[in-house]
C-alpha cells in the first residue's frame, strides 16, 4: 500500500543563489535559502510562513547571510488591532474602490501596471527596475498559488489601480506582494491592502496577517510599524521546534 504524502514535507528541491547586493542595507550583500516545491499543501505554506520563510510562485526562501541577520518577520495580531485616525480616513478616500478577490491570474493589465509602479519607484526611491515579461509573472505571481493563493485587485472608476498578492493560511493572511497605479498615490492603497487584509482575516476566522521582513532603520519598511499589536520573530526555527514570536515595539524615531 502506498504511503500518503506527508503535508509538511512535500517533494521539493533546496539550493541557494550567490551573493547580491542587499536593496535594504547597503554595503550589505544578500544571500537565500530557496525550496521549490512545485505540490505545495496549505499545511505546508503556513508551517513555512510561521517560521519567517516567504513564498514567491513555487519557491520558498529566506536570507541566510553571513555575519547578518537584520531581517525580522513581523505579523499583526487581527484580533486586537484597531485603526489610527489616519487609518480611518484612508477607509473613508477608498469609499469608491472596487474590491474582487479571485485566483491570481495574468492579463495586460498587471503587467502594464507592474512595470509602470517599479519605473515609478525607481524614479521615485531609487529601486533597481527592468520590465518584466510574461513568463516571468506567472512564474512569480501566479504559479504555485494552488488552492490557498489569491489576488485583490482594486478598481477605481472601473481602472484596475492596485493588485495585491496573498496567500490565506491556516492562522492567517501572508501579505505577498503589492503594487499600484501612482496616479493614483492619493488614495494609499498599500495602507488600504492590509487594512483590508485585516478584515478579511477576521471575517476567516484568522488571528495574523504576515507583513514578511521589517529591518531596523530601511525607511522602505517603515510602513509596517503602523499597524500594532505585532509581534517579531527572530531567525527561521526549523519544523521540528516552536517559533517564538515576541511583541514587537517600533524603535523611536530620532
Amino acid at each position: 500500500m502506498e504511503k500518503p504524502a506527508d503535508p509538511l514535507n512535500p517533494e521539493s528541491t533546496d539550493f541557494c543563489m550567490l551573493d547580491y547586493p542587499c536593496a535594504y542595507l547597503p554595503g550589505r550583500d544578500v544571500r537565500m535559502l530557496y525550496r521549490y516545491v512545485r505540490q505545495a499543501t496549505p499545511e505546508f505554506a503556513s508551517a513555512v510562513i510561521q517560521r519567517g520563510w516567504r513564498r514567491f510562485g513555487n519557491y520558498f526562501f529566506h536570507p541566510i547571510c553571513q555575519g547578518c541577520n537584520a531581517c525580522k518577520s513581523l505579523r499583526i495580531d487581527v484580533q486586537t488591532f484597531h485603526p489610527s485616525r489616519s487609518q480611518r480616513r484612508v477607509v473613508r478616500k477608498n469609499a469608491a474602490t472596487e474590491i474582487i478577490l479571485r485566483s491570481p491570474t495574468i492579463t495586460p493589465a498587471h503587467l502594464q501596471l507592474y512595470n509602470r509602479y517599479h519605473r515609478w519607484k525607481a524614479e521615485k526611491d531609487g529601486w533597481k527596475h527592468r520590465e518584466i515579461n510574461e513568463r516571468e509573472y506567472y512564474e512569480n505571481f501566479v504559479e504555485g498559488a494552488h488552492d490557498f493563493g489569491y489576488e485583490v485587485l482594486y478598481f477605481h472608476d472601473e481602472i484596475l489601480v492596485g493588485v495585491d498578492l496573498i496567500d490565506i493560511l491556516d492562522d492567517g493572511i501572508s501579505a505577498i506582494y503589492f503594487f499600484h497605479d501612482p496616479d493614483y498615490a492619493r488614495l494609499s492603497l498599500g495602507t488600504y491592502s492590509l487594512i483590508y487584509q485585516i478584515g478579511l482575516a477576521r471575517r476567516l476566522g484568522k488571528r495574523w496577517v504576515y507583513l514578511g521582513y521589517w529591518v531596523d532603520g530601511c525607511k522602505a519598511f517603515s510602513y509596517k510599524e503602523n499597524f500594532p499589536p505585532e509581534e517579531l520573530l527572530d531567525g527561521f526555527p526549523p519544523l521540528e521546534e516552536t517559533p517564538a514570536w515576541i511583541p514587537f515595539t517600533p524603535p523611536k524615531k530620532s
